[in-house]
């Protein structure tokens, strides 16, 4: 333990030489600016929906869309430059540490990186409902249940993007992928039958709030869901293990 908390005060410090934290708060920021200009009828009793719900539904659209998605491929991507530029993975694995345990430590920041950002949504949810005169208790169950969700849909998009860009030298091939396979969402995330099976659809999924009485075709089944986020994951992690312990460096 004690060793893989050095890997990961490792990976911190090198992180915090890199202006990869002014991209913490972008989504964050935008998705404050949306929920500021949007209408949102806290007087309409329409479904069951409340004013918090429809004010998450309409600002994680963007966010959890396409932001989100792309953050991960970025963060992954970042936490491996350093180890690809003047073959710093044979300076790091010279040192006595475990592949496995620094593997752990970079996928780790990624979701640090992740957390922040989905806190810091959270906190632009809060600010744009005080920004409308939303009152009446805060539906915290809700709205941290979206904002968890959205962070654990990126777990197998993370250890996916993680893989690739371990295996890949380049910093902008793996984010130039990760774009393409997210820019898809915007139509596949209406497709009952595409979306529960699609990695870069899962963020968004997982954090809208759906009104009861009046389901879309977004509103899927758990059970599937859950099968590709944990089965993506596990499959995704097993593969970049296995891929990183037996790279020659």
């Amino acid at each position: 333990m004690r060793s893989f908390m050095g890997l990961l005060n490792a990976e911190r410090l090198k992180l915090g030489k890199t202006f990869i934290w002014l991209l913490v708060p972008l989504s964050p920021l935008l998705a404050l600016v949306i929920g500021m200009m949007a209408s949102v009828d806290i007087n309409s009793q329409s479904g069951t929906a409340g004013p918090y719900d429809r004010m998450i539904s309409i600002i994680s659209v963007i966010h959890a869309m396409l932001f989100l998605p792309m953050l991960t491929g970025i963060f992954s991507a970042y936490v491996c430059r350093y180890e690809h530029a003047g073959s710093g993975w044979k300076q790091v694995l010279s040192l006595p540490v475990s592949r496995t345990g620094l593997y752990a430590a970079k996928l780790a920041m990624v979701g640090g990186l992740l957390a922040a950002t989905q806190l810091l949504f959270l906190g632009a949810v809060l600010a744009a409902a005080a920004y409308h005169g939303i009152g009446g208790s805060i539906p915290w169950g809700t709205l941290l249940a979206s904002t968890l969700g959205g962070l654990v849909a990126c777990l197998p998009l993370a250890a996916l993007q993680m893989l690739v860009s371990v295996g890949w030298s380049s910093f902008a091939a793996p984010l130039a992928i990760n774009v393409m396979l997210t820019l898809p969402n915007m139509l596949v995330v209406n497709s009952e039958h595409i979306a529960p099976f699609y990695p870069w659809a899962q963020p968004l999924l997982a954090m809208l709030v759906f009104d009861n009485t009046d389901a879309s075709s977004l509103s899927l089944p758990l059970e599937n869901v859950l099968i590709t986020l944990v089965g993506g994951s596990v499959l995704f992690l097993a593969a970049g293990l296995v891929y990183f312990n037996r790279k020659e460096i």
